[in-house]
């Protein structure tokens, strides 16, 4: 499998969370985490669930792969998440100095590129992986909120 499949097959995984996100009401953004082609973390929003606006899919994703791996970076490996991270979870990312960001919808408005957050140094970044499907699921969220409040 090359780089673009790999990529276009973790991102789907990340979808799948996502997915699971917006049946719990939360916007929907799904994260893992990859290291040496397997899964070590999987998260989605929680920010709903816990009353917690740290709760974003970037977040729980990071705090479980450092768990998982025992330590606090995770510069071997790779995030895929379905929309472009916001200026907290890039902060995020540069502390634990993460390899590689993958992620699929941009994000004009909040998204850490518009906002000028750095990520390490060391960090690639390949956008736009699956943007269109993830940015579907994010534009359904929202188009079904905002009938909730005129209904």
């Amino acid at each position: 499998m090359n780089q673009e499949q790999k990529d276009h097959y973790f991102m789907e995984k990340a979808l799948q969370e996502a997915k699971v996100a917006f049946e719990k009401d939360e916007v929907p953004v799904g994260a893992i985490i990859v290291s040496n082609d397997k899964i070590i973390a999987r998260s989605h929003n929680l920010t709903e669930t816990l009353i917690d606006v740290t709760a974003h899919a970037e977040m729980q994703a990071i705090t479980s792969a450092s768990n998982h791996i025992g330590g606090k970076y995770l510069n071997d490996c790779t995030m895929y998440v379905t929309l472009e991270p916001c200026q907290m979870c890039a902060g995020a990312m540069y502390w634990a100095q993460l390899s590689r960001l993958v992620y699929g919808a941009s994000d004009p408005h909040r998204g850490f590129k518009v906002l000028g957050t750095k990520l390490h140094p060391k960090t690639k970044v390949s956008s736009g992986v699956m943007s269109k499907e993830c940015k579907l699921l994010i534009d359904a969220f929202f188009i079904k909120k905002r009938k909730e409040k005129q209904g």
